[in-house]
């Protein structure tokens, strides 16, 4: 029985979604921080929008280069 061999370059692009997720990790929550501090602001709720589409931009990237980097590994 032959072992599968990794697939080095999907690794490498999961690494990348990963690596650009983290950081949109920290930059979402201090955006949505920085909207609940300016309520009475006009652009509350753009910048409260903003915020959340950036969380959820990096969940998804974050799971998105796990998957990848898994596919890698194993060879599916």
């Amino acid at each position: 029985m032959e072992t599968p061999k990794t697939d080095k370059t999907r690794i490498y692009k999961g690494l990348q979604k990963i690596f650009i997720a983290i950081p949109l990790m920290f930059v979402g929550p201090i955006i949505i921080n920085s909207s609940f501090k300016n309520k009475e602001h006009l652009l509350y709720y753009p910048v409260l929008i903003l915020g959340c589409l950036i969380c959820l931009y990096a969940m998804y990237l974050f799971f998105k280069g796990l998957k990848t980097m898994v596919n890698g590994l194993f060879n599916d």
